[in-house]
């Protein structure tokens, strides 16, 4: 099935009516072209009593290509793991929905790349060809056109600093993202002051360092960086979007994204803003795989919109993304 026609929509949803409507097209989609997705809806008998969707456990991207049927993959996108886990792999058919999402998401965030240096500090990341964080940022730092916009390993600290006084120079916001031993690290090796600049965290330890709660990461960094805030980035292998938070660990979605929150014990229960529970996806740019996640992670809504992610729900695996918030 051919769906390219379908991307002016979904990347120009304005309003909550018309985010239903693409839902309900994404979910006839998904009922008639993802023979997992009908399976799984057949074995559970139960459809959300919120929403018209059910939602597809994460698990299932380590085991199963998913694709919609006739559709052929072009490639895919790899999770980063440990050497005693099964990584999620997410086949694409047309990689341009994933650009489509991570530029106009950015630019609704933060503007044009070309306002920025980029300074990227994603060890063990770089190194995996399938990392779909890597393609975001390669693409953001080609974008920025400036010459010091690239990767930087911890050890090349000099350069680094280099590279943010000239950005000053040049009058560009320094953006550095990173995963966060990698900021840790940085932020202890006696970097110049980064005020009126973005630090983002993308997660991450890896064993490392030991786990630590977000707001104590955060002090940490906001005390090396001299930065008011710091910015955080929710996003993983099994989707091709992200949300941003700009401060508090408070993230919001572009407006084809939503997330919501289901009953600890029943997943077929949206549980009110406040409340904490399981972290479920609704991703309209994932419209050839599978748009409807249901993730392991713990979080809660807020009445503004946005919402919080607090952690990993028990005996769940280990993921490469995400920053440990209990």
């Amino acid at each position: 099935m051919k769906t390219h026609h379908l991307t002016e929509q979904v990347f120009n949803i304005k309003n909550d009516h018309e985010f239903k409507k693409m839902i309900d097209i994404a979910f006839d989609i998904q009922i008639s072209e993802q023979p997992l997705y009908q399976r799984f809806i057949e074995l559970t008998h139960n459809i959300s009593r919120t929403y018209p969707v059910t939602f597809l456990p994460i698990r299932f991207f380590r085991s199963n290509q998913i694709l919609l049927k006739n559709l052929s993959p072009k490639g895919f996108f790899e999770s980063s793991g440990t050497t005693d886990t099964i990584n999620s792999k997410h086949f694409y058919h047309d990689l341009e929905w994933y650009e489509h999402s991570f530029n106009k998401t950015f630019q609704l965030f933060y503007g044009d790349p070309k306002k920025y240096v980029f300074i990227a500090l994603l060890p063990s990341y770089v190194e995996r060809p399938n990392s779909s964080l890597v393609y975001m940022a390669s693409a953001l730092i080609k974008n920025s056109n400036h010459r010091y916009s690239k990767f930087y390993s911890l050890n090349e600290t000099a350069s680094i600093k280099e590279a943010i006084r000239t950005g000053e120079e040049d009058g560009r916001t320094i953006f550095v993202l990173g995963v966060t031993f990698a900021l840790l690290d940085l932020a202890a090796d006696q970097m110049p002051e980064l005020k009126g600049h973005i630090v983002m965290e993308t997660g991450g330890m890896k064993g490392r360092r030991k786990e630590m709660i977000r707001e104590e990461v955060h002090e940490k960094l906001k005390t090396g960086f001299n930065v008011s805030s710091i910015h955080s980035e929710y996003g993983m292998t099994e989707l091709f979007s992200q949300a941003y938070a700009v401060s508090d660990g408070k993230f919001k979605c572009p407006p084809w994204m939503k997330i919501i929150i289901s009953d600890l014990h029943d997943p077929f229960t949206e549980v009110p803003n406040g409340v904490t529970g399981c972290i479920n996806v609704i991703d309209l740019a994932n419209i050839h795989s599978c748009p409807f996640i249901a993730t392991q992670d713990l979080g809660r809504t807020h009445s503004d919109g946005t919402f919080e992610v607090l952690g990993r729900m028990d005996h769940s695996e280990l993921r490469g993304c995400n920053l440990m918030a209990f």
